[in-house]
């Protein structure tokens, strides 16, 4: 392992470590009120961990020839778990949402495979046809098809803020792999309004759009978990109250544990904490790029690329929420918040990270 890949080994071992903290200390009151077990959300957390860490030792074992072969495989696997999710008595239901799959002790979140799935499955694509990419026909439309395929699925589960993700991770890999502005713009220019459609259309999406842009006009609606977050991160300053006590965590601010818990880092650690979380994930997704920059295999090249892309999108949007600068979409904060499936899916991410950088070291 060279020095690249064991700084990316440390600073994601620093960041789950630190999720662990976090997720007990903004998790403990809630749980204990609702499950009568402080501990509830927290060993479950580190049992979704010790699964991500089998995952992420599997993906560092296997040959990067392994996945490039199966990369079509993995796609198809993910688009049939997407569509059995929306089967009843096969997908979960939850608060209006389809997007879970049960199985004994455990559910997972078919959409956090099919992330990675369609960055392993572009990588591959735009390697193999890297001089078809400026064509419309045979090196543009077919993976734009297959992200939108993707990425229109998970957002009828609903799920609008990985459908989101994966349309990024779309649009930047055919960008990076050198497909004409032209194209490019063309999509982006139909996609905006779609989206906002989207959003306008449905009325929950709707409600947190007002929200996003006056939060206090709907003070005890839509917009109260954005004023809470607000208060939380304010009650911090700079140096924070305190680990374990945050008074927003006590039943105001929802979801304090899973997509809002980077406001209770700041009200608990402060400017110092939330910064030092920032600098961590710079870090990290710095040294994946370097490491996607000295591979020379173009397939691994991209395919670590993809993904610290891929964890910037979800980083950005999750602290841009918890700050008011985008709309409340359901991202988690990658290794911190809880969430069994984004948590094993990050992991085994970096188990792949990790396993291409070998390339890099040669």
């Amino acid at each position: 392992m060279d020095n690249d890949s064991k700084i990316v080994f440390i600073v994601s071992a620093l960041l789950l470590m630190f999720g662990v903290v976090m997720i007990y200390s903004a998790s403990a009151v809630y749980a204990f009120g609702r499950y009568g077990e402080s501990l509830f959300f927290v060993t479950r957390h580190l049992l979704y961990l010790a699964l991500g860490g089998a995952a992420a030792v599997i993906c560092m074992s296997v040959q990067p020839e392994f996945i490039r072969e199966r990369s079509g495989t993995i796609l198809l696997v993910s688009i049939a778990l997407l569509v059995a999710v929306l089967i009843p008595g096969i997908g979960s239901s939850i608060a209006g949402a389809r997007r879970w799959i049960r199985i004994p002790f455990l559910g997972f979140q078919p959409s956090e495979l099919a992330k990675y799935a369609v960055v392993i499955y572009l990588a591959d694509f735009t390697s193999r046809k890297r001089y078809l990419i400026k064509n419309l026909y045979y090196g543009f439309l077919p993976p734009l098809f297959v992200t939108g395929l993707v990425g229109g699925l998970v957002f009828i589960e609903p799920d609008m803020g990985t459908a989101v993700a994966i349309l990024f991770i779309g649009f930047m890999m055919l960008f990076v792999s050198g497909a004409k502005l032209r194209h490019l713009g063309t999509v982006a220019v139909t996609m905006f309004p779609a989206l906002l459609a989207a959003a306008v259309c449905a009325p929950y999406r709707f409600r947190r759009l007002v929200a996003f842009c006056d939060p206090w006009k709907e003070a005890k609606g839509a917009g109260f978990q954005l004023i809470q977050s607000f208060i939380a991160l304010g009650s911090g300053g700079i140096v924070g109250v305190g680990l374990g006590q945050s008074k927003q965590k006590l039943f105001y601010l929802p979801e304090s544990h899973t997509d809002f818990i980077f406001a209770i880092i700041g009200e608990e650690l402060g400017f110092i904490g939330t910064a030092s979380v920032l600098i961590l994930f710079g870090v990290l997704v710095w040294f994946m790029m370097r490491i996607s920059f000295r591979i020379r295999d173009l397939f691994m090249s991209r395919v670590v690329l993809g993904i610290a892309m891929l964890i910037s999108f979800e980083v950005i949007v999750n602290i841009g929420v918890s700050t008011g600068m985008f709309p409340t979409k359901g991202l988690p904060l990658p290794f911190i918040s809880y969430g069994g499936s984004s948590l094993v899916g990050h992991m085994a991410a970096i188990g792949i990270v990790l396993n291409m950088g070998k390339e890099a070291g040669k």
